[in-house]
């Protein structure tokens, strides 16, 4: 009887390795093809030049309006008119607060138009952090083969190159036949409310587009799973994001006689709950089908794990879980981001608050979010509340991707 199911055992293990090494082999990468396109003649070093001068403006975005400088927002489209004569002249330009929305009026006005997007405001620079940035972060250094500053990626790159693909396009006479509309938002970083405005006014309009392309990946060589080769990353949607606060109660006092319990300790304890237990998630939907293309390229163990998912979803969600991209794409993130307690050295808070940022995969709501954060950090010291105006989504999150 034994040897009956030790043998069943043994044709049965080898059954699932013939069934995972057979999809193994079939999980490779397709033949490489080459499309040859049109070349443009773009002067390359005009342009990096543009782009270093457009990070000299301080156009920061700060959660503090008070602290929002016109002057540079300002500078910034007066410089943005003076590089790009011919993009201004050629298109209608509507400001709503300091985004731009210009339209590219096309020849078929039976066509629904497209919107290019892109933003120019940047995130602040963290205060005491000056010194060690190998380049200063608004003075737009070009060495070493690179462009230095804020804005360089995110996202004065996409403004400057849809403005030097446009003025290209304009010198060589083109003219779309559909409209095309570009937004280049001021306030990104802090919600978006410029975006809002053009999609309102699009809206009252009866624009229907056809598509919208707004900022996306990047060209990467050095991703540690196919290091031989490179990962070009193109956007396909987007996460959404809740900011929620989490406070802890506590009786006041004196730092001479602290409690058992004061209001700092208890978030603290609330805030490890939830960096211990991150939103449940998974490999799914576009992050799946972008790991069922790049995997082809991976070595022969890895591509065995990623083409047989049907065995080892739960080992690749564990592996995955450790790589702080590819957890991103597993499941709504979890990120403490601001602290407030009490306003004194010596003087026991009454209240302790903790800001979390979550930015929401599309199995996930706001609601389920936050009624997931209520269950983990569930006490009776402790309420969870919303911060206005930012529960919001700008569904759906994933990534497509090729190999260059």
């Amino acid at each position: 009887m034994f040897k009956k199911l030790l043998l069943s055992f043994v044709l049965i293990v080898g059954a699932l390795l013939s069934i995972a090494l057979i999809r193994t082999l079939m999980h490779s990468a397709p033949e490489p093809t080459v499309n040859v396109g049109l070349t443009a003649d773009i002067d390359g070093e005009a342009a990096t030049n543009n782009l270093a001068a457009s990070i000299r403006f301080k156009t920061i975005s700060h959660q503090d309006k008070e602290k929002f400088s016109p002057q540079e927002f300002e500078g910034f489209i007066k410089w943005a008119a003076d590089t790009y004569p011919e993009f201004h002249s050629a298109m209608q330009l509507e400001m709503l607060e300091y985004t731009l929305l210009f339209k590219w009026e096309g020849s078929d006005s039976s066509l629904a138009p497209i919107l290019l997007t892109a933003h120019y405001d940047v995130v602040p620079v963290i205060p005491g952090t000056e010194s060690i940035w190998e380049e200063e972060p608004f003075a737009g250094v070009i060495s070493n083969n690179r462009i230095w500053g804020r804005g360089a990626l995110d996202d004065k790159s996409g403004v400057v190159g849809m403005m030097e693909a446009a003025t290209y396009l304009i010198k060589n006479n083109f003219q779309p036949t559909r409209t095309v509309y570009f937004s280049f938002g001021h306030d990104e970083e802090i919600g978006g409310g410029g975006a809002a405005q053009v999609t309102e006014k699009l809206k009252q309009e009866g624009v229907q587009l056809q598509w919208s392309v707004d900022e996306g990946g990047m060209l990467v060589s050095d991703n540690p799973m196919i290091p031989d080769q490179q990962l070009a990353i193109i956007n396909v949607a987007e996460k959404g994001s809740v900011t929620l606060d989490i406070v802890a109660n506590a009786a006041g006092g004196h730092s001479s006689m602290p409690p058992k319990n004061n209001a700092v300790s208890v978030l603290a304890k609330a805030i490890n709950k939830l960096e211990e237990n991150p939103v449940p998630g998974g490999l799914q939907g576009l992050s799946a089908t972008m790991f069922d293309g790049i995997s082809r390229y991976f070595d022969f163990p890895m591509r065995m794990l990623f083409a047989n998912r049907w065995l080892f979803d739960e080992v690749i969600d564990d592996q995955l879980s450790n790589i702080t991209f590819a957890n991103a794409m597993l499941r709504t993130t979890t990120a403490p981001t601001m602290l407030s307690g009490s306003i004194k050295t010596n003087v026991l808070p009454i209240e302790a608050i903790a800001t979390v940022n979550f930015r929401v995969h599309p199995r996930d709501t706001p609601e389920s979010v936050q009624a997931y954060v209520e269950r983990i950090v569930a006490d009776e010291q402790i309420t969870v509340r919303t911060r206005g105006g930012e529960m919001h989504l700008r569904y759906h999150h994933g990534k497509q991707t090729v190999i260059a």
